[in-house]
C-alpha cells in the first residue's frame, strides 16, 4: 500500500516527496532514507530519549553511515512515523529478522515534542500488524528500561506481555540499568480487539 505525499519538514526548509508503503489510522510510515539523517541525529541527540533509551550521541556522519547499512540489510526494515498532517514524528524499526524462526524485535524513538500524542502506539501498531499481517512473523520482541514509564505503556497498549527482566544489562550515564523484556506472538495478536493497518 503506498501513496504518494508531500511532508512540511519543519526541521528543515525544504519540502520533501515521500511514498508511504504502509499505513495505519492515525499514522504513515515512509521507509527511512539517508537524507534523514539530520532528522534522526536531532531526535537522538534530545537527552530525554538518551536517557530513556540508553543511547549517546553521535556525528551526524556516524548517523548517516548507520542508516547507509541499515538500508543494506535485509534482515530490517527502518520507517520514519509521519503524523495526520505529514510531520515527521519519530522512527519505527523491525529488525533482526529470522524468517525461518519467525522472530523480530522492534524498535521505536519518538522527537521530544511529538510524544503524548498517540503516535507511538499507532506506529508501533502498524508495524506489528506488518510483521503479522505481510510477513511470516510468529514472535515479536522489544526492551527498554525498566524505569521508561512512557515505553511500557506504549508497549502495553499494543498488546505485548513483559516475560521477564535482564538485569543490569545496560550501562548508561555510569549506572547499570535492569531492561524490561517483552513479546507479542501471532496468536496474541490475532486476539486482539482493534483495526488493522490496512482497515484504516
Amino acid at each position: 500500500m503506498t501513496e504518494d505525499i508531500r511532508i512540511a519538514y519543519d526541521d528543515h526548509d525544504a519540502e520533501a516527496e515521500r511514498q508511504l508503503v504502509w499505513r495505519a489510522e492515525s499514522v504513515g510510515l515512509a521507509a527511512l532514507d539517508i537524507d534523514d539523517a539530520e532528522l534522526m541525529h536531532s531526535w537522538r541527540s534530545d537527552p530525554v530519549a538518551a536517557h530513556q533509551i540508553g543511547i549517546w550521541p553521535r556525528s551526524l556522519t556516524a548517523v548517516r553511515e548507520r542508516i547507509e547499512r541499515d538500508i543494506e540489510d535485509d534482515d530490517r526494515d527502518d520507517f520514519l512515523i509521519l503524523s495526520p498532517d505529514s510531520a515527521p514524528v519519530g522512527y519505527v524499526a523491525l529488525t533482526g529478522q529470522n524468517i525461518v524462526n519467525g522472530t523480530a524485535q522492534v524498535e521505536l524513538l519518538l522527537a521530544a515534542r511529538h510524544r503524548g500524542h498517540g503516535h507511538g502506539t499507532a506506529a508501533l501498531d502498524a508495524v506489528v500488524d506488518l510483521a503479522f499481517g505481510e510477513l511470516p512473523m510468529y514472535r515479536l520482541t522489544a526492551e527498554t528500561h525498566t524505569d521508561n514509564t512512557p515505553a511500557l505503556t506504549v508497549l502495553a497498549k499494543s498488546g505485548f506481555t513483559q516475560e521477564g527482566i535482564s538485569r543490569a544489562a545496560c550501562l548508561h550515564r555510569g549506572r547499570r540499568h535492569d531492561l524490561a523484556v517483552f513479546s507479542l506472538l501471532r496468536p496474541e495478536w490475532e486476539a486482539l480487539a482493534r483495526p488493522r493497518a490496512w482497515d484504516s
